[in-house]
């Protein structure tokens, strides 16, 4: 992965990424109508698998890659919740739970940004996290439960905020377990 170049704008993982900015945008212009706020929200997460695919794909995996992947992710995110917030199809105690995970990583992303340079420990090859992945998932089906007004909706962001708040807790475990390796 390495050094951060604008070039690595222009490949194809990139792209597809880039592709869900207009996405976020056009987000709280379709959330009344639930087939295509689901359509929306099914191609951005097409896009999230493709530009994956792509980058391991291509042997295009590039550090500015994987920042503009995190940023796009988090926009379209940011548009969908603050948009159902807006709407009242989700409470505000809601998001606290849509985002345990990020609110729980938070101060781990702070500590390695103030590391300094030579505490800076990234691996080579980051292996998917498990209750990350399985956070994501109940993260997708509470948006499609606030956007469809579903009654799964409280079930769903009870199991997304302790799932969220598990994979937290493993990101900070696989970080610290890491330094202590070094």
């Amino acid at each position: 992965m390495g050094r951060y170049r604008a070039r690595d704008l222009l490949l194809p993982p990139s792209v597809v990424s880039l592709c869900r900015v207009p996405m976020a945008f056009a987000f709280p212009w379709v959330a009344s109508d639930p087939w295509l706020a689901l359509g929306l929200l099914a191609a951005a997460g097409a896009s999230d698998v493709l530009d994956g695919y792509l980058a391991r794909r291509l042997g295009q995996a590039t550090a500015t890659g994987a920042v503009v992947d995190g940023v796009t992710d988090k926009l379209f995110m940011l548009s969908v919740v603050g948009t159902l917030l807006v709407t009242d199809k989700l409470p505000l105690w809601g998001v606290l739970l849509l985002g345990a995970r990020d609110l729980g990583e938070a101060p781990l992303v702070v500590w390695w940004m103030l590391s300094p340079p030579q505490r800076k420990i990234r691996a080579e090859d980051p292996k998917a996290n498990v209750p990350g992945k399985v956070a994501t998932v109940l993260q997708f089906a509470a948006v499609v439960a606030s956007i469809l007004r579903s009654p799964s909706l409280v079930p769903l962001l009870a199991c997304a905020g302790i799932v969220g708040l598990g994979a937290a807790v493993s990101y900070w475990r696989r970080e610290l377990l890491r330094r202590r390796r070094r």
